[in-house]
């Protein structure tokens, strides 16, 4: 028989008469009877979703009836028998400060409730990364002064249970809580503050090195017999450490200086595992109000590259799926250029991945990519400059979802047309037009003939939306690329100032397509 580490014999027994005497006299201690509770996305100095229905919910006794009241308006729900309840508010315009009152057996009271513009802030460490080791942390921090800007971050858990709940709290931005924020979700969120002049909430999720499918439940997966492999080896990796622990469970215990193998916490309980984020970390926000998303990953699935052509949108729609708020935005980051420059022509997974990343906007509606191929740091997959990365990415925002008349999607290629011994390149969204940054001649490009070996070409304007590309040896090129390398050299803008989205013309297969676990 097991015996619980904090049981005393003698305590026991005290503990059993108590709870006889208490059943006799009829009385109930208080902490038999459950006090209404919500998650902590609910508290002092929350944001909620302007202009739409939003959802509040929480716990309490099963049957107990629940009253929420916020401005003008008073909703009711009762618990059921799980103890779970939720009730719909009515659409609100932006402003506040509100109180938010919760009643039942108990009552929660929270003041500084603003309604305003909610974001969820996602990825690995891109986003994780925070303001304090961006560029110009200091002064960014020291003037972080927008009390109207709200903060939550939702701590790491992978876990194959389902959470409801995580341990955080709101808080409003200044100089003492900005420090340990996403940098790219608040440089972001400061844009749209300022331009919008209405409160912003900002929701901070990222875990660094996160895999994509680790944000997406594990029957999804299950049901796609192209992640068959990938699931295939966790459930091999499961299977041993079980029989690890079982081993190590068996045999004598572990003598001072020794260590046991790692336990499955450990192994398992990590930011690769399917579906272990979106259990730990997504689930329990699932529902909130919100605007939209923005992301940044993909560095993690980078060997996987045509995988993620199914994988990243899979996520996306799944999130969609379960919100219940029908196709909210969803914009990401495309991968920065990373690792030594490189001139000359090279195949490459990262170049793949942004290829599938550039692929899942014709997939699903309300994306956008935010192209940064100009802002990494060849020796650091953390480049420091998250300011222009923010302001990229609301571009998008402000631009498809507020109304505001700004330049948002870099140059994106059209069509090509074999002119002799030329391609002339056709590019969309090219704004007031293309330019070339620093130098007259246009850089990146590179052709093939049908022997399928890539030379490094010379470019040139020919247009507004043009660029007319050749190579010497190549006389009858028959695919283009632009910017295809895991640090390319290039250097072609819209006059905006937005990057060309790096792009291949050919569908030859790349290095990645073989590997799908």
């Amino acid at each position: 028989m097991k015996i619980q580490r904090d049981f005393h014999p003698r305590r026991g027994r005290d503990r059993i008469a108590l709870a006889i005497v208490v059943a006799a006299l009829g009385v109930v201690p208080t902490e038999a009877a459950a006090d209404v509770k919500v998650p902590a996305l609910f508290g002092p100095h929350m944001v909620l979703q302007r202009e739409q229905k939003d959802r509040v919910w929480g716990w309490a006794e099963p049957g107990e009836e629940i009253k929420v009241t916020i401005a003008d308006q008073s909703k009711t729900a009762k618990a059921g028998e799980d103890g779970s309840w939720h009730v719909m508010l009515d659409p609100m315009k932006a402003g506040g400060p509100h109180t938010l009152t919760i009643q039942g057996k108990n009552t929660l009271t929270f003041d500084d409730v603003l309604v305003g513009e909610v974001w969820i802030c996602s990825g690995q460490s891109n986003m994780g990364m925070n303001v304090g080791g961006s560029k110009d942390a200091d002064l960014e921090i020291l003037a972080a002064k927008y009390p109207r800007i709200r903060l939550i971050s939702v701590p790491n858990r992978g876990t194959q249970e389902p959470q409801k709940d995580f341990n955080g709290k709101w808080a409003r931005c200044s100089p003492e809580t900005i420090g340990d924020f996403s940098a790219v979700g608040y440089y972001f969120g400061r844009q749209l503050y300022k331009t919008l002049g209405v409160p912003i909430g900002l929701i901070d999720d990222a875990w660094g090195g996160s895999a994509c499918e680790a944000w997406i439940r594990r029957d999804l997966l299950a049901a796609d017999p192209r992640y068959a492999a990938l699931l295939k080896r966790w459930e091999a990796i499961e299977k041993e450490v079980e029989h690890t622990e079982k081993k190590a469970e068996s045999k004598p215990a572990v003598k001072k200086g020794q260590r046991r193998p790692p336990s499955r916490a450990q192994m398992l309980s990590g930011n690769a595992r399917p579906a272990n984020i979106y259990n730990g970390v997504l689930k329990p926000t699932i529902g909130y109000g919100i605007r939209g998303v923005i992301w940044y990953q993909g560095e993690s699935n980078s060997g996987r590259a045509y995988q993620y052509r199914e994988l990243f949108p899979l996520m996306i729609k799944s999130w969609r799926d379960e919100w219940g708020q029908g196709d909210f935005p969803f914009y990401w980051v495309q991968l920065a250029d990373f690792m030594a420059e490189s001139k000359a022509p090279q195949e490459s997974g990262w170049a793949e991945l942004r290829e599938a990343q550039t692929m899942t906007m014709s997939r699903l509606p309300k994306t956008g990519q935010a192209v940064i191929i100009d802002v990494g740091e060849g020796k650091d997959i953390h480049p420091k400059n998250k300011q222009d990365v923010g302001m990229r990415l609301a571009r998008w925002a402000l631009a498809r979802d507020y109304g505001i008349n700004v330049a948002y999607q870099s140059p994106t290629f059209k069509s090509m047309e074999r002119q002799g011994d030329k391609v002339i390149v056709t590019f969309d969204h090219v704004g007031h037009g293309l330019r070339p940054f620093d130098v007259q001649e246009v850089i990146g490009f590179t052709v093939a003939g049908s022997d399928k070996k890539f030379v490094e070409a010379k470019a040139k304007l020919v247009g507004r939306d043009k660029v007319e590309v050749h190579a010497e040896g190549v006389s009858e090129p028959v695919a283009v690329r632009y910017a295809w390398a895991n640090n390319p050299v290039c250097n072609l803008y819209s006059n905006e100032g937005l990057p060309a989205t790096p792009f291949r013309t050919d569908d030859w297969p790349g290095v990645t397509i073989k590997n799908d676990h």
